[in-house]
């Protein structure tokens, strides 16, 4: 089967420390499933997946990267090639928001100037939360991110994390702020199916060849 042509291909990384639930809001996106017993990823872990968003159909390449500090170091050579960066944290854990400075610093250094952020409060289903809504607001208002807080287990905001990342580049697109051969963005074309975030992975690790 071959899907639609796209407009675009756009690259995104899912970035933040270990335990944030980043492969859980992966997962959510790309198969409307949660794992509650999900495994840290180790390295990268890439699929695609298609989205229509007004007047244009997207596909995007999602990485989700391992956490742990043994990583960091790999996860670096990804932002270059991102033109979308989810910068995840726990509400429920004050030390993953107070790290962000620490990953906005890593993502302003190797990734394009025009790459997209988008700062994700997760978790925010759970009693435990420590970390304010209105903490992440004003931190993403000051370092001028997108912002939204989102929970990988009842749904809440998930699609609207990637989706309003990639509406954003779209604009950024149209507006000549990005060209639509800038870094993380490919013009369009007819693809096969990804495969399933369960199958094998490849030797590369990659799990797409959009």
């Amino acid at each position: 089967m071959i899907l639609n042509p796209h407009d675009y291909i756009i690259t995104f990384i899912v970035v933040g420390d270990s335990g944030v639930g980043k492969t859980a809001l992966f997962r959510q996106f790309v198969e409307k499933e949660f794992h509650l017993d999900t495994e840290p990823t180790v390295g990268q872990v890439m699929v695609k997946r298609s989205i229509p968003i007004p007047g244009k159909n997207l596909c995007l390449r999602l990485t989700d990267t391992g956490g742990q500090e043994r990583f960091r170091a790999i996860t670096r050579q990804y932002y270059r090639g991102a033109a979308g960066i989810l910068l995840v944290y726990d509400v429920t854990n004050r030390k993953s928001f107070n790290n962000l400075v620490d990953w906005l610093e890593d993502i302003r250094r190797h990734a394009g100037a025009n790459a997209t952020i988008m700062l994700v409060g997760n978790k925010r289903d759970l009693e435990e939360r420590i970390v304010r809504y209105d903490e992440g607001e004003a931190f993403a208002r000051e370092h001028h991110l997108l912002f939204i807080e989102t929970s990988a287990q009842d749904t809440g905001n998930t699609e609207d994390a990637f989706v309003n990342t990639a509406i954003e580049i779209c604009q950024k697109i149209d507006t000549g702020l990005l060209r639509d051969e800038s870094y993380g963005i490919r013009i369009g074309r007819s693809e096969p199916p990804a495969p399933s975030l369960s199958e094998p992975p490849a030797p590369s690790s990659r799990r797409c060849a959009c």
